[in-house]
């Protein structure tokens, strides 16, 4: 298995990924003062890589950073964007993160709860690669879109 250093380029096919395009949209959307509107979607998502040895250098006995704070929303609406695209129904997300880092992550649409992911080790949030923030986030919005098309009912509600 072989990794490839954070400062290497990422592969364009990666960057035209549904998915992470969802998440620069959700982070320039989020943009009140304007500061990303300029910056590539390379350098939006280059927070989201946290190779597994800057994990063990981040510790988790203090407070969650802001920054982190914001990757962790973004990341779960780009999944709530996309199973709105492709299903129609109007999707809600709630993070709810202590300043400890453990937490919940609920997307839901009506009385529908599509996806509950537990949270812990908030500071430590990211992904070896972008190749696998992109597979992680759509298997969870290809999972998610066959449980909303398999209880529509249930998500009108």
């Amino acid at each position: 298995m072989t990794t490839t250093p954070v400062d290497t380029p990422t592969p364009a096919h990666v960057l035209d990924s549904p998915f992470l395009k969802a998440i620069v949209q959700q982070i320039r959307a989020n943009d009140a003062y304007g500061t990303y509107r300029n910056w590539s979607d390379e350098l939006l998502l280059k927070p989201y890589v946290v190779t597994k040895a800057q994990k063990r250098e981040i510790s988790v006995d203090g407070d969650v950073d802001p920054i982190t704070k914001g990757r962790i929303p973004a990341f779960y609406r780009s999944i709530a964007h996309r199973i709105e695209t492709e299903t129609g129904m109007l999707c809600q997300v709630v993070i709810d993160l202590s300043h400890e880092g453990f937490g919940w992550a609920l997307i839901f649409s009506g009385r529908l709860l599509l996806v509950a992911r537990t949270l812990q080790d908030a500071q430590r949030f990211g992904f070896d690669s972008l190749e696998k923030a992109t597979l992680e986030g759509e298997k969870l919005v290809e999972a998610e879109i066959a449980l909303a098309n398999r209880f529509p009912e249930v998500g009108k509600l």
